[in-house]
């Protein structure tokens, strides 16, 4: 069975003057400052928001899930590199905000397999890595190829 990870937030005030500090304590790498006036805004000004966080959790996650792919497939990873923007817009179904998509991007050096079978495993690691999993509700995009 795999451990449970814990991140906790305090938060102040109300949504609008109010901010918070949200610490991954599992791990004890940090506390970083919440705020959702800053969320909302282009610049992030030294926050972090909840969508920074997912973008975190899935782009590691779909790394990890993607070289264990790439392995299985018979190729060796040698690196690889993730991007995961997430947007954030509004609820017009239910009220309030939600995630609007997820664009992943990864460009891997790869021996061992071409294009379609690096384009094969991308697209299973997306369906199959657990933060993909939990985000079924959100539009999913991924754009993957070879480098090198």
């Amino acid at each position: 069975m795999m451990p449970t990870r814990t991140a906790r937030t305090a938060w102040n005030g109300g949504l609008q003057d109010g901010s918070g500090q949200v610490e991954l304590t599992s791990s004890g790498v940090g506390t970083y400052d919440v705020s959702f006036p800053k969320r909302a805004a282009e610049d992030a000004g030294g926050t972090t928001s909840p969508e920074e966080l997912v973008a975190a959790a899935h782009s590691s996650c779909y790394a990890m899930q993607l070289s264990a792919l790439i392995a299985e497939a018979g190729g060796t990873p040698q690196s690889l590199e993730v991007t995961a923007d997430v947007s954030l817009g509004e609820d017009k179904e239910a009220g309030g905000f939600k995630l609007t998509g997820i664009k992943l991007t990864v460009r891997g050096e790869v021996e061992g397999l071409d294009e379609a079978g690096f384009t094969e495993a991308a697209e299973k690691a997306k369906a199959s890595c657990p933060i993909s999993k939990a985000l079924t509700g959100v539009d999913i995009t991924l754009d993957a190829a070879l480098e090198g």
